[in-house]
């Protein structure tokens, strides 16, 4: 039985005013920060605001004040982080933070999470928290700021990460004609309307695509196999409001058993379905002006969610 690991691990930086271009720094800088968490660079797009990264294990998104890189599989994520912390130095950071969800197989992982923890607070003065409980769908939130930082009121970030999709969905995903029909399944024309798009087909199961809009991004993540599959998606774009729909479409297609929403400043609408129900939802508020929110649907009763302080 194949089986991959498909859930990322998470790590977003923002610079401080006036620090140099993030974008400037080239393809060979993010090369080897990819190559320090263990995956490759397999392709890129760019437009006027932001470079966009294939990985071999998910995706990086390059801005001139700040990145996203996301990675799966056994990668260590930790490590491209401290490699930039340690060359940038902290006092070019405005903002950290770092996610990482509980594993199907944490055991074959590199590192656990309170090895991340502990790495990461060699660097800076981490917040850690884990949102969920420790005995179904947990993430954990990693999270440094300077005291000057607030967010701006148009940073947003939503995740809808979709677990166990229905059989239909993942032969569709398992064996695809080609490339565009995976594109034409998913509808990406119709979900994303004037976004450029970068993708890939794995060997022997998977697919990546990154789309670019502006300022704006989106990227999906495909783990197809039976026996782990997970469908990621992450955008800036606000799945409370007109781009709602997104949410709608993508769970009508796929299916899945279960999904959480997570979103930064915003919180992902979901449609009412009587096959799922709310598990349960928590808020956790950070200091510096982002307001998290964690919904996890299963079918089930609904129950309230905890946060833990590490």
């Amino acid at each position: 039985m194949l089986f991959f690991e498909g859930s990322e691990k998470k790590l977003e930086i923002v610079m401080r005013p006036k620090s140099d271009s993030l974008r400037a720094l080239g393809h060979k800088y993010w090369q080897k920060m990819v190559t320090k968490a263990r995956a490759d660079i397999l392709c890129s797009m760019s437009n006027d605001q932001c470079d966009a990264y294939l990985l071999s294990e998910s995706s990086l998104f390059v801005w001139d004040n700040r990145f996203l890189m996301l990675t799966c599989g056994t990668t260590t994520l930790v490590d491209a982080a401290a490699h930039f912390i340690h060359d940038r130095g902290q006092q070019n950071l405005d903002f950290v933070s770092y996610q990482r969800k509980n594993e199907y197989l944490p055991h074959r992982q590199r590192t656990t999470v309170n090895d991340d923890l502990k790495k990461f607070r060699t660097l800076l003065d981490i917040k850690a928290h884990q949102l969920g409980y420790l005995d179904t769908h947990h993430h954990f939130l990693f999270h440094y700021a300077h005291p000057d930082y607030r967010p701006p009121s148009h940073d947003i970030t939503a995740e809808l990460l979709m677990y166990h999709i229905s059989e239909q969905a993942a032969n569709k995903l398992l064996h695809p004609r080609s490339i565009e029909s995976i594109r034409e399944f998913l509808a990406l024309d119709k979900l994303l309307d004037g976004f450029i798009l970068d993708d890939y087909l794995f060997e022997p199961f998977g697919y990546s695509v990154n789309l670019l809009k502006g300022d704006d991004y989106a990227t999906i993540h495909i783990t197809p196999q039976q026996c782990s599959s997970y469908v990621s998606f992450e955008t800036s774009l606000d799945l409370s409001g007109k781009y709602r729909f997104i949410v709608d479409e993508l769970l009508k297609k796929l299916r899945p058993r279960a999904w959480d929403c997570i979103g930064f400043n915003t919180k992902p609408q979901v449609p009412e379905q009587r096959d799922y129900l709310l598990l349960g939802e928590c808020q956790l508020p950070l200091e510096c002006g982002y307001q998290v929110d964690f919904n996890y649907f299963l079918d089930g009763h609904q129950t309230p969610l905890t946060i833990r302080e590490l």
